[in-house]
C-alpha cells in the first residue's frame, strides 16, 4: 500500500473473518482475502503452504475525500460493501455516524448513504454478527444501541431487561456484545482491569478477554485465561464462576505465562491467539473450546473429525464413547466407517478404560443430562471391544484382522486363546485378498500387545503344537528352553499330555477333568491332586456313585470336612458311600444325635453298647443346654427315666418332667427335687430382675445427667468464642459435638487392622468410663441390651409360673408375676425417653441471634467431618418389645 494504515477491521460473517479492509491515511479502503483452494499454490521453494497469502481484491475511494487524514475513526465492516464508520461531529463534544456503500454508477467510490449527529464522542463500536446488533460507547461511559438496518440511521439509550437505562461506571477500553441468559448484554473492560456487564461489575483482575460464539475468555493477573460458557449462566453465576479458584479437573481454567493477552480467538475453531510480554505470539487450545467442540462433533456422529482432534491435543480417546454409550454402540459402523484406519482402531481400543473419564477428567457441563450406561452391569471395556468385534467382522474380517485380535486382547479378561486360535487359522488359511494380513505379521502384532511369557503360556493351553512353536520362534526364546518339555509333551498319552500342561499352566480344574481320563492307574494321582487343590466337589461329579473311585473321594472328601469343623457333612457323606463305623464318629463328634443312632441302629450296636452311646450324647447336649434331646435319649435308649426327669428339672422344662414323673411312676421325685428346684428358680429369677432394674435404673439416670453436659457445652460453644471459653475442657472431654476427638481421629488409623482388633476398638470406643466421649452412646448400648434381656424372659417366666401355680406357690408365683411386670412397664416406658423420636436427626443450629463467626465455623467443620467420624456419632437402634406374647396368669392377678 501507498499510505500508512490508520485502521484494519474483519468482516463480520463467521465464516470469512479471513477478509480484511485496511483503511488508509489517503482516505481509500483496501479489501484483502484469501485465494481459493483451486487458485492456491500447494507448495512454495519445496514447503507445503499451511496458510495462503492475502491477495489485494478491491480498492474503495471516498467521496467526498476527508480531510483532514484521522476525519474518520472506528471503521466497521458490517457487510460485504457496507461500511460503517464514526467521524468528527459539528462541535467538539459530539460524533457522527456514516454508512458508507459503493455509489451503483462506480463501485469503486464509497458515498455516504446515511449519516446522523450523536450527543457525545463516541470512543468505541461494536458489532455481534449473531443479533446484528451495533452498540456505541461514548466518552464519559454512556452506552447506546444504533439502529443501523432503517433507512436513516437512529440511536437509542441501552436498556437492561427491566427497561431502565445502562451505562459503564467509567470509560472501558475494550468492548464486546454477548448474550446472558438470553440477554445481550455490553460487556467492557477498563483500563484499571475491571470487567462490567452494563452497570454491573463481573470481576477484577482481569487482563483481557474475548467473545467467541457463546464463550467468555479472559486471561486475569493471577496467570491464569478462563472460559465460561454463557449459555448456562446468569450474572449473577458469572459472577461467582470469575470469583472461584476452580478445582480439580476444572476445564475452565488454564494456567498461562505472566502477562498473557488474547489477541483473538479463532472462529469455528478452538485456537486461542495469545501475546506474551515480549510481544510474541503463541497459539493454545483451551480445555473448554475443545470439548465444547469435541461434544458438539459427537453429537453430530462426526467421528473422524473428533478422533484426529483429540489425537492431536491429547485428549483421552474413552471421552468418544463415555460422552453417550448407547449413541456409539448404536452408531459403531458409522465409527468404523469414518476411521476407516486399522492403527485408529486399533489405537482407540487400546486406551479403553474402565472409568467414566465424563466423570472423572472431564465433567459434563452443568445442566447437561448424565447419559446411561448402554448396558448397565457389564464392563464397559468389554461392552465396546464386543461391538467393535462383531462388527468388524461382518464388514471385513481380513481386512480389520489386527483390530479383531485388539479387540480379544483388550478385554477385562484378555481372550488370548481365542486370539492366538485366529492367527492359525490365519496359517492354516492364509487370506486371498490383496493387503490381508499374514499369521506371522498377526503373531507378531500380538507379541506387540501381549508379554511374551503369557503368550507362550496360553498357546500351551490351547495344545497346538504347531501354534506352540509359531510363539516360541517369533519370541525369541532359547529352543533349550522350550524343546525338551514339548518333546516330553509330545510322547504323553493325548489325555495326560492335556493333563500335564494344565497343571503347568495352574488349570487344576481342567487338569482334573483330562486326568480323570487317564485309566485307573492314574487315580492315585487324582486323589492326590484333589487333595492338594482342594476338589473334593469336581471330583465326585466324575465318578459314577456306585464306583470304587467314588467311595474313595467321599472318604477323602468326608475326612476334610471333619477337618474344617464340618463333621455333620462329612458323616453324610460317610454313611452314603457305605462307612456307618466312621460316619458314627463323625455324627457323635458333632451332636447330630439323631443320626448317630440311626446309624448305631443300622450297624447295629449291641443294647449295652447303644445306652453307653446315648449317655455320651446326652452328656454334650446337656453342655449344649439342649435338656429336652438329652432326656429324651436318656429315656429311649439308656433306659434311664431318673437321669432324664434330672436332666429336664436342670433346664426348667417343668411341664415335660411331670409327664415323666408320671409316666415312669416317680412322683417321689417330685418332692425330692421338682418342687425344691422351683422355688431355687425363682428366688434365682427374682435376684437376676431386680439386679437387672438396679442397673437399668442407674444407667438411665447417667444419661440423663451426660446429656444435661453435652446441652450445657453445645450453649456455651455457641455463647462464647469456641475452645476459648471457661467451659471448654467441660466439652473437649465429655461431648462429641467438638470437632476432632482423639478417638474418632484415631478410627481411620484403626480400618487397616484385623477384625479382632477392630472390635477390641469398637469396644474401647464404646466406654462406659465417666467423662469418655462416647459415654452417652455406650449407656445407650447397654440399656438397650438389658431391654432385649428382660424381654427375651417371657417364656421362660410363662412356664415358671404354671409349675408354682400347680404346687400352690401361689405367693412366691404372685411375687415373680408383679417383679418382671414392674420391670417391663419401666423398661417400656423408658424407651422414648431413652430414644426421643427424631434423636438420630438431630443437630445444634449453625446460625442464629446466639452465633459467632467461630461457632459457626466449628459447627461447620464438625459437618464436614469424614465417614469414619459420623459413623462414630451413630446412634444405637431402639429396641423393639415382644408385646403381643401372653406370659401372665389370670389366676394371679
Amino acid at each position: 500500500l501507498k499510505s500508512p494504515i490508520n485502521q484494519v477491521t474483519f468482516l463480520c460473517r463467521p465464516k470469512r473473518t479471513n477478509q480484511i479492509a485496511a483503511f488508509t491515511a489517503d482516505g481509500q479502503i483496501s479489501v484483502f482475502s484469501q485465494v481459493s483452494e483451486e487458485q492456491a499454490d500447494k507448495t512454495s521453494d519445496g514447503f507445503m503452504v499451511v496458510s495462503q497469502p492475502l491477495v489485494l481484491q478491491k480498492t474503495f475511494r471516498l467521496t467526498p475525500p476527508q480531510d483532514p487524514p484521522l476525519a474518520l475513526r472506528q471503521l466497521l465492516w458490517l457487510q460485504d460493501e457496507l461500511f460503517l464508520a464514526v467521524g468528527s461531529g459539528l462541535l467538539p463534544t459530539s460524533s457522527t455516524i456514516l454508512m458508507l456503500h459503493p455509489i451503483q454508477d462506480a463501485d469503486d467510490t464509497l458515498a455516504v448513504r446515511s449519516e446522523m449527529e450523536v450527543d457525545g464522542v463516541v470512543v468505541g463500536v461494536v458489532h455481534s454478527f449473531q443479533t446484528g446488533t451495533v452498540a456505541l460507547q461514548l466518552e464519559d461511559g454512556q452506552i447506546k444501541k444504533l439502529l443501523w438496518d432503517c433507512p436513516e440511521l437512529s440511536v437509542e439509550d441501552w436498556r437492561d431487561s427491566s427497561g431502565c437505562s445502562v451505562s459503564f461506571p467509567v470509560p472501558c477500553i475494550q468492548t464486546a456484545l454477548c448474550s446472558i441468559s438470553g440477554t445481550e448484554y455490553l460487556l467492557g473492560l477498563t483500563d484499571r482491569s475491571h470487567l462490567y456487564a452494563g452497570d454491573t461489575e463481573l470481576a477484577s483482575g482481569v487482563c483481557s478477554f474475548a467473545i467467541c460464539d457463546n464463550f467468555l475468555l479472559l486471561t486475569t493477573h493471577s496467570h491464569t485465561c478462563r472460559c465460561l460458557q454463557l449459555s448456562g449462566l446468569t450474572v449473577k453465576g458469572l459472577q461467582a464462576a470469575l470469583a472461584s479458584d476452580g478445582g480439580q479437573n476444572d476445564e475452565t481454567l488454564r494456567h498461562v505465562e505472566r502477562g498473557s493477552r488474547i489477541v483473538t480467538v479463532v472462529p469455528q475453531d478452538t485456537r486461542v491467539v495469545l501475546q506474551m510480554p515480549r510481544g510474541n505470539l503463541e497459539t493454545i487450545h483451551h480445555r473448554a473450546l475443545v470439548l465444547a467442540q469435541l461434544r458438539k462433533w459427537l453429537d453430530g456422529l462426526k467421528f473422524r473429525e473428533a478422533f484426529e482432534c483429540m489425537r492431536k491435543l491429547r485428549i483421552n480417546l474413552n471421552l468418544i464413547y463415555d460422552h453417550n454409550p448407547k449413541v456409539f454402540l448404536e452408531n459403531v459402523a458409522s465409527f468404523i466407517q469414518q476411521l476407516n484406519s486399522i492403527n485408529h482402531i486399533n489405537l482407540f481400543l487400546t486406551e479403553l478404560k474402565e472409568e467414566d473419564t465424563t466423570s472423572s477428567m472431564y465433567p459434563r457441563p452443568d445442566g447437561s443430562p448424565v447419559q446411561p450406561q448402554a448396558a448397565p452391569g457389564q464392563k464397559k471395556v468389554d461392552v465396546v471391544c464386543d461391538a467393535l468385534r462383531t462388527t468388524m467382522e461382518s464388514m471385513d474380517q481380513n481386512k480389520f484382522s489386527l483390530s479383531i485380535l485388539t479387540a480379544h486382547v483388550k478385554k477385562t479378561v484378555p481372550e488370548l486363546e481365542i486370539a492366538l486360535q485366529k492367527v492359525h487359522e490365519l496359517r492354516e488359511n492364509p487370506p486371498e485378498a490383496p493387503g490381508g494380513v499374514s499369521a506371522e505379521e498377526a503373531l507378531k502384532y500380538l507379541l506387540f500387545l501381549v508379554n511374551v511369557n503369557d503368550l507362550y503360556e496360553h498357546s500351551l493351553g490351547t495344545y497346538d503344537f504347531d501354534l506352540v512353536l509359531m510363539v516360541a520362534e517369533k519370541s525369541q526364546k532359547d529352543p533349550k528352553e522350550y524343546l525338551p518339555f514339548l518333546n516330553m509333551l509330545k510322547s504323553l498319552e493325548p489325555n495326560y499330555q492335556r493333563y500335564t500342561i494344565d497343571r503347568h499352566l495352574k488349570r487344576y480344574r481342567k487338569a482334573l477333568v483330562h486326568l480323570s481320563r487317564c485309566g485307573q492307574e492314574h487315580f492315585t494321582e487324582v486323589l492326590q491332586l484333589v487333595k492338594e487343590q482342594k476338589l473334593y466337589s469336581e471330583a465326585l461329579r466324575l465318578y459314577p456313585a456306585d464306583s470304587p473311585q467314588y467311595k474313595f473321594l467321599s472318604c477323602a472328601y468326608a475326612e476334610h470336612l471333619v477337618e474344617q469343623q464340618r463333621a455333620e457333612e462329612g458323616g453324610l457323606l460317610l454313611w452314603r458311600c457305605g462307612e456307618p463305623v466312621r460316619a458314627l464318629q463323625a455324627f457323635t463328634s458333632s451332636s447330630s444325635w439323631r443320626n448317630a443312632i440311626c446309624v448305631a441302629q443300622q450297624i447295629p450296636l449291641p443294647p449295652d453298647q447303644l445306652a453307653l452311646l446315648a449317655r455320651d450324647l446326652a452328656e454334650k447336649l446337656t453342655e449344649q443346654r439342649r435338656y429336652s434331646e438329652a432326656a429324651l435319649l436318656l429315656d429311649q435308649y439308656a433306659k434311664d427315666c431318673e437321669e432324664a426327669i434330672l436332666a429336664l428339672i436342670t433346664g426348667g422344662v417343668w411341664e415335660e418332667a411331670l409327664r415323666l414323673i408320671y409316666m415312669h411312676k416317680r412322683q417321689d421325685i417330685t418332692e425330692t427335687n421338682l418342687k425344691p428346684a422351683l422355688l431355687e428358680a425363682l428366688n434365682t429369677q427374682v435376684v437376676f430382675l431386680e439386679a437387672q432394674v438396679a442397673t437399668f435404673t442407674r444407667h438411665k439416670s447417667r444419661l440423663a445427667v451426660v446429656r444435661e453436659q453435652k446441652e450445657k457445652a453445645r450453649l456455651d460453644m455457641l455463647d462464647e468464642d469456641g475452645p476459648d471459653c471457661p467451659d471448654a475442657e467441660l466439652y473437649s472431654e465429655a461431648s462429641s459435638v467438638m470437632t476432632a476427638s482423639k478417638y474418632s481421629q484415631s478410627n481411620s488409623r484403626i480400618s487397616s487392622r484385623s477384625s479382632k482388633n477392630r472390635r477390641k476398638a469398637e469396644r474401647k470406643k464404646l466406654s462406659l468410663k465417666e467423662g469418655s466421649p462416647m459415654e452417652d452412646k455406650a449407656l445407650m448400648h447397654v440399656i438397650g441390651e438389658i431391654i432385649t434381656t428382660v424381654d427375651k424372659m417371657r417364656e421362660e417366666i410363662h412356664g415358671l409360673l404354671r409349675a408354682l401355680v400347680l404346687f400352690q406357690f401361689d405367693k412366691q408365683a404372685e411375687k415373680l408375676q408383679r417383679v418382671y411386670e414392674e420391670a417391663l412397664q419401666m423398661m417400656e416406658g423408658s424407651v422414648l425417653e431413652v430414644w426421643p423420636e427424631g434423636l438420630q436427626n438431630t443437630s445444634a443450629p449453625v446460625t442464629g441471634p446466639n452465633s459467632t463467626a467461630n461457632s459457626i465455623m466449628a459447627l461447620f467443620q464438625q459437618q464436614q467431618k469424614p465417614a469414619a467420624s459420623q459413623q462414630d456419632a451413630e446412634v444405637p437402634a431402639a429396641p423393639k418389645m415382644r408385646n403381643g406374647i401372653k406370659w401372665k396368669l389370670t389366676i394371679l392377678k
